[in-house]
């Protein structure tokens, strides 16, 4: 079937596209996946087992990007089955050039976008809002995640599962066997069918295949697109009962003092009520595998924004989602504000999850109870949970409720309700979205409005993507257990973009498809007085069809300071009204080459004066993705009436895989606002899923103001943690 296509510009074909009917009408794909009792696999990434013929057979997958529908000569064979207690999957990828198979990483969750790889999603409630992903690289490299409708559908990275994976290239293209336990994923009991999409990556190409969800407008992602498993009902956990012991030592110090020495010990219970329904619990909680936060430069009055990364909280931590669209303008459940209090760490006695569905609900539940500590706050407990509840395919609605502050001593507890609508068969195939949510905050508060509302419509397509939201966060909304940067404004935002496909023969057949973009944000204060605007343009934005990135961007603002703003120390702007445009060049490299360069380059007025940011970056890989190097700067110069000031930071990222499960890898981080250089390694070896080993060691040095050219050390500390995992 022929693809839509549009030239560079030409609003009547665009107008006409916009009514036109559906070019797609896929029904949903099926697949009978049998149970083999007692299959044996040995997990070498050959499908040479006799077992792999009696798998239920995808015979191929079809072109998403850049043609979809269209034939292609990388042939895709995927095999399924079970043995009712894993599911085993196994991948025959044909490539006409099996040389040029790319493999740029084997560090699991690593950066994969440059990769040869499959993934594949499993919507194991059926409920077409949530799923597991999963991803394995033509290298073996594994990447995993969870997937929520609230989040706009994109999964969350931090999550791992217990399951494993091996690769191999092979003389026509590479292969690939993946088993993935039912113990480490939570399912609807007795359900015959889960939700399933699987999609090859062909990376030189920027090549998707799938297999269903095809149009362009359909989202990977969005499982109401998904096609079915069917024969999974008799999946079994066992007891559903995991033990996951660990230890820890560590020598630490702290210049000019001594060394000090530690050693810990604690686990991880879980155990599943029901297939659909699983409560763990964490004692003496420790993080020492946790890699260190990337440092931010701020240039602005309001607190930067550092994603979770520790496992015990990012484990079902897309059941927690709440407000679609908000993103990080608004979040009420933020699990960093428990165990880290004013820059430090709070240590943790216990914590107690309960997570999973019954029926129609979606559980989250979450209580966490930290000790004392010294110069730290007092023990406290913590509390949060999130019920959702789908009415049918299209509505879901939901709650969330918290409780405790990060400071120990005051109260405060928070509560919210949302609904959000989501159709993909808008005008026959095309998505739709509409949300609503209100939240209110109590206990010892500060006098004001306490609470907070929103509403958002959204069209996210491929040639049009449009939204328009609302949202009003109250002066004395406050979420102690979670991230409002801005309270006591009132939100406008309305914006899309037009993003044509040029026709490969035509002049502009070099570009895969063009971005031109306008959105516009107003704040205002709670009496509509604007507190600041920005309008951002993009007229130039194209992604080449070798995966080339290049963009020229042009942004108005407008400021209002009621009180004046310490940019940079000495550097101070004076309360007033400022209107300043600032003007953005990028340019990028493909991900899937070996050299990949990058250097996006932002200058213009900056309040009452100028600011020039050089933000280059460049990354390198070994043949075979062994070795990967990243390096990257934010340079800042300010010029202001208040006085100049300079800002920088520079990060590289070193990493080395003897194999996909024996990994050291190095991030190293300098910046100019806190005159300190610091380094976090870790060496992983995964023994078996589920069973690792840690070494880390983490370095950081400070610059004198007299010395530029001198560090000095300060705090140092080598750990090493051990975990290991039992089932019954």
């Amino acid at each position: 079937m022929p693809r839509r296509r549009f030239p560079a510009a030409g609003p009547c074909l665009a107008l006409a596209a916009f009514l036109a009917p559906p070019l797609f009408a896929e029904e949903t794909a099926r697949l009978h996946v049998p149970t083999i009792a007692g299959a044996k696999v040995t997990l070498d990434g050959q499908l040479d087992e006799p077992v792999w013929q009696q798998a239920a057979l995808i015979p191929d997958l079809t072109q998403h990007e850049p043609y979809p529908g269209q034939p292609t000569p990388y042939r895709t064979r995927i095999r399924i089955f079970t043995d009712g207690e894993n599911l085993y999957l196994g991948y025959d990828c044909f490539d006409p050039e099996p040389q040029k198979v790319t493999v740029r990483t084997l560090q699991r969750d690593g950066n994969i976008e440059g990769d040869d790889s499959v993934d594949f999603v499993l919507d194991t409630f059926g409920d077409g809002r949530t799923a597991y992903w999963f991803l394995v690289s033509a290298g073996g490299a594994r990447a995993d995640g969870l997937v929520s409708d609230a989040s706009g559908g994109m999964p969350a990275l931090d999550w791992d599962g217990v399951w494993d994976a091996a690769a191999r290239r092979t003389a026509t293209g590479w292969s690939a066997e993946v088993v993935v336990p039912a113990r480490t994923l939570h399912f609807k009991r007795g359900a015959e069918a889960w939700g399933f999409n699987i999609a090859r990556q062909v990376a030189r190409k920027q090549m998707i295949l799938r297999w269903t969800a095809i149009p362009h407008d359909a989202g990977f992602f969005d499982m109401h697109r998904a096609g079915q498993l069917e024969g999974l009902g008799d999946m079994k956990q066992g007891l559903g009962l995991s033990f996951a012991p660990f230890a820890t030592a560590s020598i630490a110090r702290q210049r000019p003092a001594a060394s000090e020495s530690s050693a810990n010990g604690g686990a991880d219970l879980a155990y599943s009520f029901t297939p659909e329904l699983a409560g763990s619990a964490t004692v003496r909680t420790d993080f020492a595998e946790t890699e260190v936060d990337a440092r931010q430069v701020n240039l602005t009055r309001f607190p930067l924004f550092f994603p979770e990364k520790r496992t015990f909280f990012v484990e079902g931590q897309n059941q927690f989602d709440f407000g679609y669209g908000l993103g990080q303008d608004f979040i009420p459940f933020f699990s960093r504000r428990i165990g880290l209090f004013a820059g430090g760490a709070v240590p943790i006695d216990y914590g107690l999850k309960l997570l999973g569905h019954a029926g129609r609900m979606s559980i989250g539940v979450l209580g966490v109870r930290t000790r004392d500590s010294a110069g730290g706050p007092p023990a406290s407990d913590f509390m949060a949970g999130r019920l959702a509840y789908d009415l049918d395919e299209h509505w879901r609605v939901g709650t969330i409720f918290t409780r405790g502050d990060p400071d120990g001593v005051n109260q405060n507890a928070l509560g919210g309700a949302d609904a959000v609508y989501r159709t993909t068969r808008f005008r026959g195939d095309k998505n739709l979205v509409a949300a609503v949510w209100g939240a209110r905050s109590s206990g010892d508060l500060q006098p004001g409005k306490r609470s907070g509302w929103g509403a958002r419509l959204e069209y996210p397509n491929d040639l049009w993507s449009l939204y328009a939201d609302l949202r009003e966060f109250g002066d004395a909304l406050d979420p102690a257990l979670g991230f409002l940067p801005r309270p006591g404004t009132r939100w406008y935002q309305a914006g899309g973009a037009f993003q044509p496909r040029p026709r490969p023969e035509g002049r502009f057949g070099w570009a895969r498809q063009f971005f031109y973009e306008a959105y516009g944000t107003v704040v205002t204060d709670l009496a509509d007085r604007p507190q600041s605007w920005e309008l951002f343009l993009a007229p130039f934005n194209v992604q080449t069809h070798s995966g080339d990135h290049h963009e020229v961007d042009v942004v108005p603002y407008f400021e209002r300071l009621n009180e004046p703003f310490a940019i940079a120390p000495g550097v101070v702007v004076p309360p007033g009204a400022y209107h300043f445009t600032r003007y953005r060049v990028l340019a990028e490299g493909a991900t899937s080459r070996i050299f990949r360069p990058s250097l996006a380059i932002q200058f213009g007025e900056f309040y009452d004066g100028h600011l020039t940011q050089w933000q280059p970056a460049v990354g390198w890989s070994s043949p075979g993705g062994h070795v990967r190097l990243d390096a990257s700067a934010e340079l800042d110069y300010g010029t202001l009436r208040a006085g100049s000031f300079v800002a920088r930071l520079l990060a590289l990222r070193a990493l080395y895989a003897a194999t996909p499960n024996l990994v050291l890898s190095s991030f190293t981080q300098y910046d100019s606002g806190s005159s300190s250089l610091g380094t976090n390694n870790l060496l992983r070896w995964t023994i078996a899923p589920g069973r690792d080993l840690y070494l880390v060691w983490n370095h950081s040095w400070h610059r004198t103001a007299s010395e530029h050219f001198s560090l000095h050390p300060q705090d140092e500390q080598v750990s090493a943690k051990l975990r290991w995992t039992f089932w019954w």
